[in-house]
């Protein structure tokens, strides 16, 4: 039987509200971790290749969930084992499951690591501070312990979203660890653009102004920033799986081809529905939802000038593939591409996963 994440008490939906008012919505929401494991290894079971899934315990007595692919027919053998392993690092609210159109087909050659980031999915769910600094520290020390509790020397490391940002600030701090670093679609590279009383390309910013929003509508901008960000699915009780089908039906869409029912729409609302955690240190590290506080743009030059860097972004993405552009430009002659991969969204992994595989492929063959 797996074990049970361990970790201390965690935070409400609203750091205001009281844990005594709300202490019956666990039991209204029609979730739990034994539904998100039900789920998460249905998903699985679609693995035709050698898979290994167990809780990794960190130091810190938090466990990471965490899945090792190995190729049946080349298993064990020496050259599968000399190659550099891939790291994948999901985006935020997902889990190891939105990657199960590309496990497979990643692991042919050279081992594949994917684990549920801390305060996600079936990882532990610790408390995490409110400050930007502290929050993304531990997310990063998180995968450090990982990393020297799986005894992974050196990796190429793939970050989505969220898992971008973090897998950026990992590089930076441990380089001699990453011999590739891919992001893809990644979170939090720009500066959030602040009008000034100016003029910007010929115009006043007077005639770029949109209308000021009603004041009920500020009203309740207001109310929703006290809460954290998937707060709406935890409040929604019975109905917070019609909730994300009816605002996410792109995810049953996605893998129709594997599901032909709501298992990845459910997959996304037990990772989501539970007490927040991960979902905390992001609120803690956004300025708003679309904007880091400490912009990845800002530290990028502190990457090794030795270490490639990747960028992948998907062609109709709501992230600005600009972000990439400027990455380019920053660190000059250092190895850095920029791809952009046609007919994908932000989940550019499932919208167009084989040019996503193979692409990804040749990067890690590029590395051995």
């Amino acid at each position: 039987m797996d074990p049970t994440p361990t970790g201390p008490p965690l935070p409400s939906d609203c750091e205001t509200e009281s844990r005594s008012v709300w202490s019956w919505w666990p039991s209204w929401r029609p979730t739990s971790m034994s539904l998100l494991k039900a789920t998460d290894s249905k998903i699985l079971s679609c693995i035709q290749n050698e898979l290994w899934a167990r809780f990794v315990t960190l130091p810190t007595q938090d466990q990471i969930w965490t899945l090792t692919l190995t190729n049946k027919a080349a298993k064990k053998t020496a050259e599968q084992a000399s190659k550099t392993p891939l790291v994948m690092v999901h985006g935020f609210g997902g889990g190891v499951g939105l990657w199960i159109r590309n496990l497979d087909s990643l692991s042919r050659s050279r081992t594949v690591y994917a684990f549920d980031l801390l305060g996600f999915g079936r990882s532990s769910r610790p408390r995490f501070p409110s400050n930007a600094d502290k929050a993304e520290q531990q997310f990063v020390n998180s995968i450090e312990n990982w990393r020297q509790s799986v005894g992974v020397e050196k990796m190429v490391l793939l970050g989505h979203s969220l898992g971008g940002y973090l897998a950026t600030s990992y590089a930076i701090q441990y380089p001699s660890r990453v011999s590739h670093l891919i992001l893809v679609d990644p979170w939090g590279f720009p500066e959030k653009p602040h009008i000034q009383n100016q003029e910007v390309q010929g115009q006043s910013t007077e005639a770029l102004k949109r209308p000021s929003p009603p004041r009920w509508v500020k009203a309740i901008i207001s109310v929703v920033s006290l809460f954290n960000p998937l707060a709406v699915i935890r409040a929604a009780g019975p109905w917070g799986p019609g909730l994300v089908n009816r605002f996410r039906p792109d995810f049953r869409r996605k893998f129709e081809d594997l599901f032909d029912d709501d298992t990845m729409t459910q997959y996304i609302y037990h990772c989501n529905a539970q007490t927040p955690s991960g979902e905390v240190g992001f609120r803690a590290m956004a300025e708003s939802l679309g904007w880091a506080k400490r912009p990845m743009l800002q530290r990028v030059h502190l990457l090794p000038s030795t270490m490639p860097l990747t960028m992948l972004y998907g062609a109709q993405s709501w992230v600005d593939s600009s972000s990439g552009e400027k990455v380019v430009q920053v660190r000059g002659p250092s190895y850095t591409k920029v791809l952009l991969i046609n007919n994908a969204s932000h989940h550019v992994y499932a919208d167009q996963p084989e040019k996503f595989n193979q692409v990804v492929e040749d990067i890690c063959d590029s590395v051995n």
